[in-house]
């Protein structure tokens, strides 16, 4: 401001400056002029200009030769020459010249002008002057109130922009000031915001959005905690007592062998909940390590069914591989054999009947289905069967830690795809892995969807 109000004030100055330098060259003109024609009477001269043209101690005029004497002048400067004769050589080869002196009868500065006339014949300089002095005095008055009224200026308008500003920050520093009492323990607070539609009511609009989505996070993660929490206390407390119940006195061999295959179970099962918990938590901070490869279809799914073939002889059961037209994908075959095998897990569990492991090619993508010939999902489980540590029958607690479909499902994430599940129109359930074909995969999982897996 103080920039601006500098070369406003500058120019203004300089604009009223030429103003009047022009109002007093235009006098001058005139009167040199006027005084052209008294010349050219028959009784030219200055004598009777006196009272009309010149005033005294204030303007004057004066008529030279071109070799610099006196023609004729205003009475009291008859002998003295206003212009040197180098100045009347160069005003005589000029249209006009303006030049500043001071006053011949006071010390004070003059303007004059000097323009070349044809008098009778002859080549003359008229020079006229007039006292600058009212000039000078409406300039330093100008320049003295700009010197009082620019620092004014500018002191109401730093307060008038301060008061301005502190207006338009103020519901910022009302966000800061809320978003200071925010924590962890004070769910469900948000900013404030006006009912304005400017950019500090959409700023805070932004961040109450993603105060919610820290929210769900916190909650999810809190709600992860107490249920992983939850299903490691279980094999634990039965590990434990079998322990217990091997080391009491009077324990047959059988019933010490029972036991410590009862602890062996446990501690698989502690295992596999261990490693899955780790893949979760890994697939949250996009940290699930793939070694992408391209590879056949129908190799994937026969490497699954060769790894279930023993216990699928064990229990009777047959899976059965449907792949005709073999499509190439990328991908990690560990994770998506991991993801698959989850998927016969489910099947061998609460499925019954045979197990149909197929492949099936629609555009640019492949979908891995499991499908059995079991009772099938539960209608209202279906929508939240990827969710972690949810099972379709809660009270089997021993028979899955839940986690396995959420697994599938950050697997397929991680993959670039989706898992999905639904009832077979023909019965039993069926759950699928839909993979884009050929495609880059994504260095870090999908955080918010794997979370949500």
């Amino acid at each position: 401001m103080a920039v601006v109000l500098a070369v406003i004030a500058s120019g203004l100055y300089l604009r009223f400056e030429s103003q009047l330098d022009e109002t007093i060259n235009q006098g001058l003109r005139s009167r040199a002029g006027d005084v052209t024609l008294f010349l050219q009477r028959p009784t030219g001269g200055l004598g009777g200009a006196q009272r009309r043209l010149v005033d005294r101690d204030e303007s004057f005029a004066q008529v030279l030769e071109l070799d610099g004497s006196v023609y004729d002048a205003s009475a009291a400067l008859r002998d003295q020459p206003l212009l040197t004769p180098a100045e009347v050589r160069s005003a005589a080869g000029r249209k006009q010249t303006i030049l500043s002196r001071r006053n011949p009868f006071e010390a004070e500065p003059a303007r004059m002008l000097a323009t070349p006339v044809s008098v009778q014949g002859r080549r003359l300089l008229v020079v006229v002057g007039t006292d600058s002095d009212d000039r000078d005095q409406a300039l330093r008055s100008l320049l003295l109130l700009l010197v009082i009224g620019g620092p004014v200026a500018l002191l109401l308008a730093s307060l008038a922009g301060y008061g301005v500003a502190s207006a338009a920050l103020a519901p910022v520093e009302q966000m800061r000031r809320k978003a200071a009492q925010i924590t962890e323990h004070r769910p469900g607070e948000r900013l404030p915001v006006g009912h304005t539609d400017d950019e500090i009511a959409r700023l805070g609009s932004t961040l109450n959005t993603m105060l919610e989505r820290l929210e769900r996070a916190f909650e999810r993660e809190r709600a992860f905690v107490a249920d992983a929490s939850h299903e490691l206390r279980t094999p634990l407390a039965i590990l434990k007592t079998e322990i217990e119940l091997a080391l009491r006195e009077g324990r047959t061999q059988d019933e010490l062998v029972a036991a410590l295959r009862s602890a062996g179970e446990e501690t698989d099962r502690l295992a596999e909940l261990a490693e899955a918990l780790l893949i979760i938590a890994r697939a949250d901070g996009g940290r699930l390590a793939l070694a992408s490869a391209s590879l056949r279809s129908d190799e994937l799914l026969d490497g699954v069914r060769a790894r279930f073939a023993a216990r699928l002889s064990a229990s009777g059961r047959e899976l059965v591989v449907d792949d005709d037209a073999a499509a190439t994908l990328t991908g990690d075959r560990r994770r998506l054999e991991q993801a698959l095998g989850n998927l016969v897990e489910n099947a061998l569990h609460h499925g019954a009947g045979t197990i149909h492991l197929a492949a099936h090619s629609a555009g640019d993508r492949i979908e891995l289905h499991v499908r059995d010939e079991g009772p099938g999902f539960p209608p209202q489980f279906i929508a939240e069967a990827f969710e972690r540590f949810t099972r379709a029958d809660p009270a089997r607690a021993r028979g899955g830690s839940g986690l396995g479909l959420s697994i599938v499902q950050v697997i397929a994430r991680a993959h670039g795809g989706v898992a999905r599940a639904a009832n077979h129109p023909d019965g039993g359930a069926d759950v699928w892995i839909e993979l884009p074909l050929d495609a880059p995969v994504p260095e870090r999982a999908d955080v918010l969807g794997a979370s949500r897996a």
